[in-house]
């Protein structure tokens, strides 16, 4: 009986653990359709970056009581699953608490007594999180946008969450009673505070034999294990996803000064060229390599985005701190920053969706424009970087805005009239405002 355990537990780690690498495989196959861009300059300051945004959590703090809640979630929930060594190592070889052997009895003690406490934050953290996400009326939780799946994926995490740390105690306090009772293959090994304080009275007063004991311990066991292998693999259709790629997307962040942006390199090689008399504008051509050149100016789909955008767009955690503090969502105008980012991943996902289906991308007759993202929310942006500031992991829907409106302007000369003629006033007058250039200072002399 126990190899036949040993046996559908080795087939349900690979089966959990392969179908995870696939939708890792997926993502990396799906950001990869985005241009190409470098980041790896700075090195030092990109690792010093991840390790205190993305890990540290600093940005967190600007809301402290929630920065602590969540500070007791992430760290208890991933220190706890290092158990999953141990789980592991147990199912594959049928032991029992395998990590004792190793740490020695009194390190296992202060290791296994460190992650009840643990596991009391998490479940401290995931119920105030519920109740406040739908019971307490934060409007940024409770914003149209996440209405329907947004709204249930988060409370569905925060539901199994709160499950496996009930079985992650159910399995202990059951361990330690099989344990006291001197039933066999249970040493009296590990240190249980919480357990023994709640969960152990409780089964004591109903007297549950040891047979009874067994099969609970066993069942808590194989659903803290199942438990793990489930949300694992369904981190990528859930907005949770930043668990993982919270780290990249701090690693590639964009470390310029705030409201700096990019220019492009075409037209950029264009002026210099324009301005050098001594340039062969033949010879620059053929020196140049296509693949300098954007196949547009701007962004209409996810293809002319770059890479680090789409894996903005996976990483979003849609707390929607972005749209809290944007003044045109503020002002009641259609711009969400954060929905920003939940359309690109949107479209992201159909166009990988497409590519499975086909084993190419087959127009389909949609853009990231106007399908997924409207001209007005475009427009609504006061380019006031107040979201980026806002990020907990340093995303930039405001860069995937500028793109969009980019190829507005210059490829479809799109901007609303009171820019075209700003831009007017620019090329004709070298200033916004309409006169001449000769009577730029007369107001020097008034």
């Amino acid at each position: 009986m126990q190899y036949i355990d040993n046996v559908i537990f080795l087939i349900l780690l690979v089966a959990g653990f392969g179908l995870f690498a696939k939708s890792l495989q997926k993502i990396y196959r799906n950001i990869r359709l985005g241009r190409e861009i470098n980041r790896s300059d700075r090195k030092k300051e990109r690792w010093e970056t991840m390790a205190t945004v993305a890990m540290g959590q600093s940005k967190m703090s600007k809301r402290p009581v929630a920065g602590i809640l969540h500070l007791f979630v992430y760290v208890g929930f991933v220190i706890i699953n290092i158990e999953l060594v141990e789980i592991i190592v147990d199912g594959i070889f049928g032991t029992h608490r395998f990590l004792a052997t190793i740490f020695g009895h009194t390190f296992y003690n202060f290791f296994t007594a460190t992650l009840e406490v643990l596991a009391l934050l998490v479940v401290i953290g995931v119920v105030t999180f519920f109740i406040r996400r739908n019971f307490y009326g934060v409007k940024r939780l409770t914003m149209k946008e996440l209405f329907g799946w947004p709204k249930n994926d988060a409370n569905w995490i925060l539901i199994i969450e709160f499950a496996l740390m009930m079985a992650f105690f159910t399995m202990n306090s059951s361990d330690f009673i099989l344990q006291m009772r001197g039933f066999e293959g249970f040493h009296h090994i590990g240190s249980f505070p919480i357990s023994e304080m709640t969960f152990v009275p409780f089964f004591e007063v109903f007297s549950f034999d040891n047979l009874f004991l067994f099969i609970i311990e066993r069942g808590a066991w194989w659903f803290h294990f199942v438990g793990i292998l489930f949300f694992m693999n369904y981190l990528y259709y859930s907005k949770h996803l930043h668990i993982i790629l919270a780290f990249p997307s701090t690693w590639y962040a964009n470390l310029e000064k705030k409201g700096k942006f990019n220019n492009l390199e075409s037209v950029t090689k264009e002026i210099k060229l324009m301005m050098d008399p001594n340039a062969d504008p033949y010879a620059a051509s053929a020196e140049g390599s296509e693949a300098d050149v954007p196949s547009k100016f701007g962004a209409e789909d996810i293809f002319d985005l770059n890479q680090v955008q789409l894996l903005n767009a996976y990483s979003c955690t849609e707390c929607g701190r972005c749209t809290s503090v944007c003044p045109a969502n503020i002002t009641g105008k259609k711009l969400s920053p954060r929905l920003i980012l939940m359309k690109t991943r949107d479209r992201l996902e159909e166009v990988g969706r497409n590519i499975d289906k086909n084993g190419k991308f087959e127009d389909d007759g949609k853009k990231l424009l106007n399908d997924y993202i409207t001209k007005e929310e475009l427009w609504a942006c006061t380019t006031c970087n107040a979201c980026t500031e806002a990020c907990p992991v340093l995303l930039d829907p405001l860069s995937i805005i500028f793109e969009m409106r980019r190829f507005l302007v210059m490829e479809q000369s799109a901007a609303p009239q009171e820019l075209n003629l700003m831009m007017t006033n620019v090329e004709n007058n070298a200033a916004p405002w309409q006169y001449n250039q000769a009577d730029r200072l007369n107001w020097a002399n008034d």
